[in-house]
């Protein structure tokens, strides 16, 4: 396959996935945007307003990172694990899998449409933020760095998930039972130096409370952990997905019936 055509290929799968994102924008974009700003009124304004500032910071202006970051996870890991098991559903999956396409295009594509729609709400979610509270940014570099990495962590997340998934039920197992539970133990709402032991050790086997340090660190130049620490877990995490999906790919599991 040309340069060319893969060029072609791959911004017709964005041209299709970007034109669903807005065509079902309120399921795509408009419940993050809910969510979060209730997050920020009852959380933030409510009772943030009677805790102490943490780090110089204000309760909402500490958890304003956190809270865009769960809003990174949660739209890449959702929008991909639902494009890529409808794909299969539909068996529109399979004009994919004959073409001349290499998997690692496919795969690019998905992702690449993950990443897009969790920036989309981010955008969105930082513009509400703005009604809430001062926003400060510390350095861009890390907060794009830590935003993209994590969206293309989750974007793969979501493509296995829909790999083995055998029904819609299947896609929603995991961020239900376990992506919630790690988001909302990753650091989102307190500081793990608040913690007592042994929760605070146990904190640091979550990954996600790493890339919302990370994160926040991009915002606030505050982080619980070390950010070389925090970009490397997220890393590996990443590349063993990478190769796990490229495996499946390969051996076109749960790709064939």
């Amino acid at each position: 396959m040309s340069t060319n055509a893969m060029i072609v290929a791959f911004y017709t799968m964005m041209r299709k996935e970007v034109v669903r994102i807005f065509r079902i924008w309120s399921q795509t974009l408009l419940p993050p945007v809910i969510t979060t700003s209730l997050y920020f009124a009852i959380f933030g304004a409510f009772i943030g307003s009677q805790i102490q500032p943490i780090e110089g910071f204000s309760y909402m202006q500490f958890i304003m990172p956190g809270l865009v970051m769960m809003t990174v996870i949660t739209s890449a890991y959702a929008h991909v694990s639902s494009a890529f098991f409808s794909a299969k559903f539909m068996k529109s999956l399979e004009e994919l899998l004959v073409s001349p396409m290499p998997h690692w295009l496919i795969i690019a594509g998905f992702v690449c449409a993950g990443v897009i729609r969790s920036f989309l709400v981010s955008v969105l979610v930082i513009i509400v933020a703005l009604m809430f509270t001062h926003i400060t940014i510390a350095n861009m570099f890390i907060i794009l760095a830590a935003g993209v990495l994590t969206a293309i962590l989750f974007s793969l997340a979501g493509l296995l998930n829909g790999i083995f998934a055998k029904g819609f039920d299947g896609i929603t197992i995991i961020p239900n039972f376990v992506l919630t539970p790690l988001t909302y133990l990753g650091g989102i709402f307190y500081s793990i130096e608040l913690l007592p032991e042994p929760f605070r050790t146990l904190s640091l086997g979550n990954p996600i409370l790493y890339m919302v340090n990370a994160f926040r660190h991009g915002f606030l130049g505050i982080s619980d952990v070390s950010l070389w620490v925090s970009f490397g877990i997220t890393g590996l995490v990443t590349l063993i997905l990478l190769l796990l999906t490229l495996w499946s790919f390969s051996k076109g599991t749960g790709l064939r019936s």
